[in-house]
C-alpha cells in the first residue's frame, strides 16, 4: 500500500472497523467521518489489513472514477478494477399510455468502459484475493450468469491437441468475430494453420496473440503487434474470455427459444381473450423477429429482456449481477451511504413501473420484468459484510450497525468544523450583504443556499445590483453552464454562488470560507439535520470557515445540527490543543487545467476531495458552448473532431469532459441534419 501514515483519529477508526469486520457476528459497520478527514484513506488501510476482495460502491460514476484513481494509487500491486455503466448516452425503452407514445431504446456504448467491465469479471473469476472493484450502483443490475461466463472461457497451451474447427467454433461462441481485414478488439483472423486473435480486454491489452497449429497440435503461441504482425514474445498459454457478459451455451439458447415461444403463445392468448388484437399482433411480431435473430446470431436487440430464459432462472427470481462474481467473504463498502443506499432502494421501483407498461401493451413479454436491478432486500441478502461511509449517516445505516459507529473528526489539515451562527430573519439581506462583502475583501468565496429556484434568482439579481460578482445554480441551468460557474468561482472570476440543493455532497471548493443558509428553519428535505450538516461542510475546508443560518425560530433540526457541530468542534479543538497543531489550508488542485474532476491534489493531506454530481453532466449542452467552433470548417469535420475528443476523454475516465464533447457532437449533428432537409 502507498506510504502514507494514518493521522489524527484515523488509527482508532481503522482499528475499530478492522475489529468489527473480523467479528463474524456483525455484518454492518459505519464510518462517520467529517468532510476532509481522509475517509478514503481510512478504508484503504482497513482493506489492507483485512485482505479480502472488496466492492466499493459510489452513487455516480464520476465519483467512482475518482475513487478508482485513489485506490490505484494506494494499491499499485493489487488488482484494482472499475465497473460502471458503459453507456455514454442511454434512453430506455418505454411506453406512455396517456399519449400513446412508444419510445425506442437509444444508446451509445463506451467501448473502453465495456472492456473494463469485462476485465473486472475475469479478474474476479481468476481467484485473486487482492481484488478491489470500484463501482457505481450499476453493480446491482443484471450482467449475466457467472457460471455461464466461466464455462465459455477456455485456456489453450503450447502442446495441446485441438481440432482447429472446434477451436474456431469456440471463438465464435465467445462472441469473437472473424475478419480478413484490420484487426480490432474481439476479432480473429485465419491464415491456414495460423490464427491471430485480438483480445477484447485484460492482461493482453490491445495486443494480439498468434496461435500456430501443426497437425492439430498447438505448436507455438506468440504475442504480436496488431498492426505489423511482428512477434513481441513467446507465450506458454493464453486464456480466451468471452467478449460479452451475457453469454450462454448453444443448448441453453435452444431451450430458451422454446420457452420464449411458449410464453409468447400464452401472452397472445391472454390478449385475444381480452379482445385486444393490437397488443396480440404486436407481441407476436416483436417476439418472432427476436427469436429469428437469436437462432441465427445468438443474440438480438434488447436480448437482456430475455435474460431469465438464457440464465435458466425461474419466473420472479432476481437476475445475476456483479456481486455474484465475488467470493462469499467479500466486503462491500458503500461510499456517501446517505445518498447511495436510497439510490439502491429506488432503482427497482422505477424500473418496474416502466416494464409493466411495456408488458401491459404488448411490447414485451412478462419475463422482461425479471431483467431488473436488485431490491434493497436482495442486495442485503447477497452482500456479506457492509461498511457505510458518510459524514451524515442515515437512520438505515445507524439501525443496521445498532448505533455502533467509528467516528473520524480530525482532519489531516487540522481545520476545525465551522461554527453554526443562527441569526434572525429580520434585516437578513442587509446582514447577508455585509458578511459577503467582508468575506470578499479577504479574498475568499461565498456560497448562499435558498429553498426555491426563484429565490436563488432574486438574490442573485440583488447582488448584481450591488456590484457583487455572482451566479446562481439550479436544475434549470444547463450542464456545461453549471460546470463553468463552479470553475469561475475557483478561478476568481466570480465571488459568490447562489444555489438550491446542488451545493452539497461532492463539491470540493476550498476557496469557500462562508456558507449562508436562508430559511434554515423550514423543515423538509433541504432543511433537516443531515442536509444542513452537508451544506455546512462546504466551508469546512477553509481555516476561516463560517456558516450563517437565517431563521425565525430554532426547530428540532437546527438544535440537532448545532449539538452535533459543537460535539465535533470540541473534539477537533481539544485534539489540536493537546498536540499543539495549527490548522493549515489544503492547496488548490493542479495548475493550468480547469478542473472539477477530483484530479490528484498537489497536497498529500486532503485525501477525500469529491467532484460534482453525475446530474451535472446528464443534460443537453448549452447553445453558447457551440461558440468554440467556427463556421468556416465543415460540420462533418467538426463532428468527427468532437467524437474523437469525447472518446479520448472517456478513455481517461474524464466523464465531464466526455459529456461536454458528446453534447457538442449531438448539437453539430442536429445542425447537419437540419441542413440536409
Amino acid at each position: 500500500m502507498a506510504t502514507y501514515e494514518p493521522q489524527g483519529d484515523q488509527p482508532e477508526a481503522i482499528a475499530q472497523l478492522v475489529e468489527g469486520l473480523r467479528d463474524e457476528s456483525k455484518q454492518d459497520h459505519t464510518l462517520l467521518g467529517v468532510t476532509g478527514s481522509g475517509k478514503t484513506f481510512t478504508i484503504a488501510n482497513v482493506i489492507a489489513q483485512i485482505n479480502r476482495p472488496t466492492l466499493i460502491i459510489s452513487h455516480n460514476k464520476t465519483l467512482a472514477a475518482q475513487l478508482y484513481g485513489e485506490f490505484k494509487n494506494f494499491f499499485p500491486e493489487n488488482a484494482v478494477e472499475y465497473f460502471v455503466s458503459y453507456y455514454d448516452y442511454y434512453q430506455p425503452e418505454a411506453y406512455i399510455a396517456s399519449t400513446d407514445t412508444y419510445i425506442e431504446k437509444d444508446l451509445s456504448i463506451n467501448e473502453e468502459i465495456e472492456k473494463m467491465r469485462l476485465k473486472t469479471v475475469t479478474t474476479l473469476l481468476s481467484g485473486r484475493r487482492d481484488v478491489i472493484v470500484v463501482s457505481s450502483v450499476s453493480c446491482i443490475y443484471g450482467c449475466g450468469n457467472p457460471e455461464s461466463f466461466h464455462k465459455m472461457a477456455f485456456t489453450i497451451s503450447r502442446g495441446d491437441r485441438y481440432e482447429r474447427q472446434l477451436f474456431l467454433r469456440r471463438l465464435v461462441d465467445a462472441f469473437y468475430t472473424r475478419t480478413e481485414l484490420e484487426m480490432h478488439p474481439a476479432t480473429f483472423r485465419v491464415m491456414g494453420e495460423t490464427i491471430d486473435i485480438m483480445a477484447a480486454f485484460g492482461e493482453y491489452g490491445n495486443h494480439c496473440f498468434r496461435i500456430e497449429f501443426f497437425d492439430k497440435e498447438v505448436e507455438a503461441i506468440y504475442s504480436i503487434d496488431p498492426t505489423t504482425g511482428q512477434k513481441l514474445g513467446e507465450l506458454d498459454c493464453v486464456t480466451i474470455y468471452p467478449t460479452n457478459l451475457f453469454v450462454t451455451s448453444q443448448d441453453r439458447i435452444k431451450q430458451a427459444v422454446t420457452e420464449i415461444h411458449i410464453d409468447m403463445e400464452k401472452q397472445i392468448s391472454y390478449f385475444d381473450n381480452l379482445d385486444r388484437t393490437v397488443e396480440a399482433q404486436r407481441i407476436k411480431q416483436r417476439v418472432e423477429y427476436d427469436l429469428e435473430m437469436i437462432k441465427e446470431l445468438g443474440y438480438c436487440s434488447g436480448i437482456e429482456n430475455y435474460s431469465r430464459y438464457l440464465d435458466g432462472r425461474a419466473p420472479g427470481t432476481r437476475p445475476f449481477c456483479l456481486i455474484d462474481f465475488f467470493p462469499k467473504d467479500a466486503i462491500t463498502v458503500i461510499d456517501e451511504s446517505h445518498v447511495t443506499v436510497p439510490q439502491i432502494r429506488g432503482m427497482f421501483g422505477g424500473d418496474r413501473a416502466r416494464k409493466e407498461a411495456l408488458v401491459e401493451y404488448g411490447f414485451r413479454l412478462p419475463a422482461a420484468k425479471d431483467n431488473r436491478p436488485l431490491t434493497l432486500g436482495e442486495f442485503e441478502m447477497i452482500t456479506n459484510e457492509r461498511v457505510y461511509i458518510s459524514a451524515t449517516p442515515a437512520d438505515y445505516e445507524l439501525n443496521k450497525c445498532e448505533g455502533i459507529i467509528a467516528e473520524q473528526f480530525i482532519r489531516p489539515t487540522h481545520i476545525v468544523d465551522p461554527a453554526l451562527d443562527i441569526r434572525d430573519n429580520e434585516h437578513q439581506i442587509d446582514d447577508l450583504v455585509e458578511s459577503v462583502n467582508a468575506t470578499i475583501r479577504r479574498g475568499e468565496k461565498v456560497i448562499i443556499t435558498t429553498i426555491t429556484k426563484r429565490m436563488a434568482e432574486e438574490v442573485s439579481r440583488y447582488l448584481d445590483r450591488l456590484g457583487i460578482s455572482n451566479r446562481y445554480i439550479h436544475s434549470d441551468i444547463d450542464t456545461i453552464d453549471r460546470i463553468r460557474i463552479l470553475e469561475d468561482l475557483r478561478e476568481d472570476i466570480i465571488d459568490v454562488i447562489v444555489g438550491v440543493n446542488l451545493l452539497r455532497e461532492g463539491i470540493d471548493l476550498p476557496e469557500v470560507s462562508l456558507v449562508i443558509i436562508l430559511d434554515a428553519d423550514k423543515e423538509g428535505f433541504l432543511r433537516n439535520e443531515r442536509s444542513i450538516t452537508q451544506i455546512a461542510g462546504r466551508a469546512a475546508r477553509h481555516t476561516n470557515g463560517q456558516v450563517i443560518l437565517y431563521a425565525n425560530s430554532v426547530n428540532r433540526s437546527l438544535i440537532q445540527s448545532i449539538n452535533e457541530s459543537n460535539r465535533r468542534r470540541w473534539k477537533q479543538i481539544e485534539y489540536n490543543f493537546e498536540n499543539e497543531y495549527l490548522p493549515a489550508m489544503a492547496r488548490k488542485s493542479g495548475s493550468g487545467q480547469r478542473e472539477l474532476l477530483g484530479s490528484k491534489k498537489e497536497t498529500t493531506v486532503d485525501l477525500t476531495a469529491r467532484p460534482i454530481h453525475e446530474e451535472h453532466y446528464a443534460t443537453p449542452m448549452a447553445a453558447e458552448a457551440m461558440s468554440t467552433y467556427t463556421a468556416e470548417r465543415p460540420l462533418t469535420e467538426l463532428i468527427a473532431e468532437a467524437k474523437e475528443e469525447m472518446e479520448k476523454a472517456a478513455k481517461a475516465l474524464d466523464f465531464m469532459a466526455a459529456a461536454k464533447h458528446r453534447d457538442r457532437m449531438y448539437e453539430l449533428q442536429k445542425q447537419l441534419d437540419k441542413g440536409k432537409k
